[in-house]
């Protein structure tokens, strides 16, 4: 077990410091209770031998799964992060400013989410250190606040100056992407890419359970402490049946049809 110790981020609760040098990280974001790209993404990454998991959180919601998504992630001891869709499913917040989709699919979560895992995701952290990078799921302060450019991060990066830490990973967009003062980088698929010591970037690994940026693929990402090299993943996994079960369970039809899509 990797040990922690408890420490503040300014704007949200307590959350863990995790600092062992040299690990290879898988870093999930955004599964969106979509068990069938969770399990391949899982998989993909226990034969990669990976060190360490970090969910960068919204474990649930839109998708049909979220007991068996929360039960999986608890179940291996992977940090997470408590995402937006995490809170309102447990009642720490409510869907305001959620479209009708997005609501119906929240409160529907809410309502079949085990007591244990209501549980467990109102004590999930807003944001964690793990070695040399932060973990948010929006922005370091706010799980809520959508970070697409630098413009929108530039008011952020003095959460990491604040711990000597330059490289943020975050999610909430569900589009991959890494981005720099100096512009945005791109990576082709399986695709890796070198970060710089002198650079502050902040990286965004796509959604596991539910892309937005055009390519239907389950999105993740490797970083490498040691070498401060970090690269993006896309993998095929059973769309259908994910969709499927969506219909099955009486979600809006919208969300099965927009997996298809990466969109």
């Amino acid at each position: 077990m990797i040990g922690e110790h408890l420490w503040g981020i300014a704007g949200g609760h307590a959350g863990g410091s995790i600092r062992i040098e040299g690990l290879l990280y898988a870093i999930i974001s955004d599964i969106h209770a979509n068990l069938d790209a969770l399990e391949t993404v899982l998989d993909a990454v226990d034969a990669r031998g990976a060190d360490q998991i970090v969910c960068l959180g919204d474990v649930v919601g839109y998708n049909a799964n979220p007991n068996e998504c929360a039960d999986l992630i608890r179940q291996r001891e992977i940090p997470t992060i408590c995402g937006n869709h995490d809170a309102v499913a447990c009642g720490l917040d409510e869907p305001i400013g959620f479209n009708p989709v997005a609501m119906a699919a929240a409160m529907w979560t809410r309502d079949n989410l085990s007591e244990e895992n209501l549980k467990w995701l109102r004590e999930l952290p807003d944001s964690r250190v793990f070695d040399d990078f932060l973990a948010a799921h929006g922005s370091p302060t706010d799980r809520d606040r959508y970070l697409f450019c630098w413009e929108d991060i530039a008011p952020h990066v003095s959460a990491l100056e604040a711990h000597n830490l330059s490289l943020c990973f975050f999610g909430h967009t569900h589009s991959a992407g890494i981005f720099a003062e100096d512009g945005l980088y791109s990576v082709d698929d399986n695709g890796r890419f070198q970060l710089g010591a002198e650079k502050t970037f902040f990286i965004n690994p796509g959604s596991v359970g539910q892309p937005r940026d055009g390519d239907p693929r389950a999105a993740f990402g490797y970083y490498d402490s040691d070498t401060r090299e970090y690269e993006q993943v896309r993998l095929d996994y059973p769309v259908k049946q994910a969709a499927t079960r969506i219909t099955e369970n009486g979600l809006p039809e919208f969300l099965a049809d927009r997996l298809f899509l990466g969109r």
